[in-house]
């Protein structure tokens, strides 16, 4: 390797190494802070925040690993420009690609180390994350009850004044929201003086026994002018046990993707296995319920040939024979058969719509793992040649730059993802959805850095009027 070459990388490497550093520390405490409500009040020791934390890292990295590219190649071509060294070699003969060779190569063999960490590492830690989370209410179940505060647990929402015991199963002053499937509230309240948590490994199921307490249950009445009475029903109990489903406390998420999909757990080789399982299973279930609606109507065994009468003209009115009663009996039964089918169908048609969401789930993650190391080398290509037209390093318009285009970059990636897991857009254009619109950009600002069109970019020109308005302000208060 010529010095040249070495110089460079070593320039870009520490200037890589800093941000990288930085930014992942900033992705870790916005990670705390999603998730203080987890944290905070549960009477974790270090150790287990600490492993929190260490299962949590992995899904941070595509995230922090091309914004620390972009930025680390801005930073690095700005500075080398900025102090005329690439002039310097220009004047030697060396062209700007020639110079690139060296940080290319490491750019691509860190593609390829992204595409190995997102196909075998994040998914082994999102497995080890989820099972982490719901184990800390499975062994130690109190710690997902705080004191003094609501926690929600499940389809729960539990207070206690206080806990004691060993690991804090036995709790005192215990009030129990519990919450409507449909997202209507809380109409059930539940208050007990005593009550205990019991769980175990080998079970999803979190058992809380209530010993002397009261149900408090509103009930809305039939009629509406009694509704203002405001009716409840109150019942009271020696025992009660209550089983909480712990899987449901895999559904809350730091960036609103569902990490309870099994997607986020599978590499590419399990992906491809699940799909092809998840695109037979769509098949025959589509069929299945073709064949069920044929049958509820009775397709598959009518041929119906309308009569004809002398003057070779459709007889329409089939019932005008029948007698008034058994006429309203045959068209009540047709418009049961009718709304019994279309009920079928509809039904038919939002469990379709949901494995086919799944199966899009399943795509976007196994095209995800091939855009995060192509993303590496984007932001590379977008980095070291706008650095080089902008001829800034440092600190100040670099991060401007960076920032900005990473959040355009992430933004459309989400809204991509989004629109696929909603059907609205093939799962491979919703995923390459930024890379696609990006890419003319990195060819454009490659294109211009390597013939020197562009020159300096700066914002002189907003800023010096601003320091001309200040420094005559600052005289005339002299």
């Amino acid at each position: 390797m010529k010095l040249l070459d070495k110089y460079l990388l070593k320039t870009f490497l520490i200037t890589f190494t800093t941000v990288f550093v930085i930014l992942f520390f900033i992705f870790i405490l916005q990670t705390v802070w999603l998730f203080i409500a987890e944290l905070a009040g549960k009477d974790l020791d270090l150790l287990l925040v600490l492993k929190f934390l260490l299962f949590s890292m992995p899904r941070i990295i595509p995230l922090v690993l091309p914004l620390s590219v972009l930025l680390s190649s801005i930073m690095t071509f700005g500075s080398l420009s900025e102090n005329y060294e690439f002039a310097a070699m220009k004047s030697a003969g060396i062209s700007l690609q020639r110079a690139m060779k060296s940080l290319t190569i490491f750019i691509l063999l860190l593609s390829l180390i992204s595409f190995v960490f997102a196909n075998n590492v994040i998914p082994y830690a999102e497995f080890k994350f989820i099972n982490f989370r719901r184990n800390i209410a499975q062994v130690q179940p109190a710690m997902a009850i705080a004191e003094g505060q609501f926690s929600n647990i499940g389809s729960y929402s539990i207070k206690v004044e206080k806990k004691s015991g060993e690991n804090g199963n036995f709790l005192s002053g215990v009030t129990i929201h519990k919450k409507m499937e449909n997202g209507g509230g809380n109409t059930t309240v539940i208050k007990s003086q005593k009550g205990e948590l019991i769980s175990s490994k080998s079970s999803n199921i979190l058992k809380l026994v209530l010993t002397d307490g009261n149900y408090y249950e509103d009930i809305i009445p039939t009629k509406y002018e009694d509704r203002a009475k405001i009716p409840f029903a109150k019942a009271t109990f020696k025992k009660d046990i209550i089983n909480i489903d712990l899987s449901k406390l895999n559904k809350t998420n730091m960036d609103n993707v569902d990490i309870s999909n099994t997607s986020t757990m599978q590499n590419i080789h399990e992906l491809t296995f699940t799909l092809d399982s998840l695109n037979k299973s769509i098949k025959k279930d589509v069929i299945s319920n073709a064949i069920n609606v044929y049958q509820r109507v009775g397709m598959n065994n009518i041929s119906y040939v309308p009569p004809v009468v002398a003057d070779k003209t459709f007889k329409t009115d089939i019932l005008k024979d029948l007698d008034k009663d058994r006429q309203n009996y045959i068209l009540k039964i047709a418009s049961s058969n009718v709304d019994n089918t279309n009920f079928s169908i509809d039904s038919s048609i939002i469990e379709m719509d949901a494995k086919q969401k799944n199966i899009n789930s399943h795509w976007i993650a196994f095209y995800d793992k091939f855009m995060i190391a192509f993303s590496c080398i984007l932001m590379f290509f977008i980095g070291a040649p706008l650095g080089a037209i902008i001829r800034k390093g440092g600190l100040g318009l670099p991060i401007v730059f960076a920032v900005t285009i990473f959040i355009i970059f992430h933004f459309i990636n989400t809204f991509g993802k989004r629109v696929a897991q909603e059907n609205g857009m093939p799962a491979f254009l919703g995923v390459w959805m930024s890379s696609i619109i990006l890419t003319p950009l990195a060819i454009l600002l490659t294109y211009r850095a390597i013939n020197d069109i562009g020159g300096t970019i700066s914002f002189d020109v907003i800023s010096d009027p601003i320091q001309k308005l200040f420094s005559r302000f600052v005289k005339n208060k002299i």
